[in-house]
């Protein structure tokens, strides 16, 4: 078995390393503490290509596969995660509706200027009574003569306040739970359309999550993202990927955390001898080692068993539960390390440990994750004997 990248993802990730570490990590700190949108370094990206890496050439895109994908989120949470939550929703959630069911002149105003960093697009369906039970969702869109009328309220929408344009999931059938799951196209300036509250957050800073608004919003029929009924499958089609993507993130922010408690327990005296040399020091070294090398190790197979066509949801789920997890522990391991340092913004160690909550709860939380591993564990067990 050869899990090596290939010559061309190696490449891939050398360029991506470069240009991240050149244009994001030096702000990074800064991009913490103002919590703002970082626009000129998103035109930047922009420029370079990364927001089209999952779609084809033939619209301005790289045409790239899951694993270099998974890449460029590794190496943009290694950066920043605040940064890397921007990119990713504009590269996957924030995109892909309007690239699967958008018209031609959808694509053309929106879709494609966003490849190019010129557009921002995100995704909403969380509401305040409504996270992973996406069955319960109360936005209602109700069709009339000339399209639809969005009526209801959405919250933690990354992007939300910077948005050119927004995928909305709304019910036109209640009754019906997810059955009546539909995704709407909603632009920016559309009369009903409003961003209401920041939600004020400790990680992931400087991508903004919102409250958005839809008093009686109307849009047009063809804003419809497919067909009505079918979001619950649509969203289904990405989800794998989200999960991955974020396992990708996971690593990433594991593998930054580790390095700089590494260096700081090679730096480090007490005693009259470096930290990292006490067995404790070294005990919390190897375990962080081997977590990080496990996660990569399960997010790089569920990426090429996307590749591959053989992805299931269960090694999607076990790559986004372990990486995410591993990431939490690491950062707090390398807090630990630091000691008293690790609570002082002068260090690293208290951004990484704020940011590593972040990544527990999009594309599902870690119980939703495991109830999905047991269940398909209680109908097949890989490691029974026939």
């Amino acid at each position: 078995m050869d899990f090596s990248l290939t010559t061309e993802q190696k490449f891939f990730r050398e360029q991506v390393s470069r240009s991240l570490q050149r244009i994001v990590a030096p702000l990074a700190d800064s991009i913490d503490k103002s919590d703002v949108f970082p626009r000129d370094m998103f035109n930047e990206l922009g420029s370079l290509g990364y927001y089209g890496i999952r779609y084809p050439t033939e619209i301005g895109g790289m045409g790239a596969d899951c694993i270099m994908f998974t890449i460029l989120a590794e190496e943009l949470a290694r950066a920043s995660i605040g940064f890397a939550a921007i990119v990713t929703m504009q590269c996957l959630m924030g995109t892909d509706f309007i690239y699967r069911f958008g018209t031609e002149a959808q694509k053309e105003r929106l879709l494609i200027p966003a490849i190019k960093g010129g557009k921002i697009g995100t995704i909403a369906f969380t509401e305040p009574d409504c996270g992973s039970d996406l069955g319960g969702i109360r936005t209602r869109a109700v069709k009339n003569d000339t399209g639809y009328v969005l009526t209801g309220r959405k919250l933690w929408i990354t992007d939300g306040d910077v948005a050119d344009f927004v995928t909305v999931a709304a019910t036109t059938d209640p009754g019906k739970r997810l059955g009546g799951i539909g995704f709407f196209l909603v632009e920016k300036g559309t009369p009903g359309f409003s961003v209401g509250q920041k939600i004020e957050k400790i990680s992931a800073r400087g991508a903004a999550t919102m409250e958005l608004i839809f008093d009686e919003c109307q849009v047009s029929a063809d804003s419809l993202m497919g067909e009505e009924g079918k979001g619950t499958k649509y969203l289904n089609d990405i989800l794998s990927e989200i999960r991955i993507m974020i396992a990708g993130l996971g690593l990433g922010l594991a593998k930054s955390a580790f390095v700089s408690g590494l260096r700081y327990a090679r730096e480090r005296e007490a005693f009259g001898k470096p930290i990292g040399t006490f067995q404790l020091i070294e005990e919390k070294i190897a375990e962080m080692e081997v977590r990080i090398r496990a996660a990569e190790f399960l997010t790089y197979h569920a990426a090429w068993l996307k590749d591959q066509g053989s992805l299931t949801g269960k090694e999607a789920a076990v790559a986004k539960f372990y990486s995410t997890e591993t990431a939490c522990f690491v950062v707090d391991e390398v807090s630990r390390i630091h000691g008293a340092y690790g609570l002082a913004e002068e260090y690293p160690a208290q951004r990484y440990f704020r940011d590593g909550r972040f990544l527990l709860f999009g594309g599902g939380t870690s119980e939703i994750l495991k109830t999905i591993i047991a269940k398909d564990t209680m109908k097949k067990c890989d490691f029974e004997i026939n």
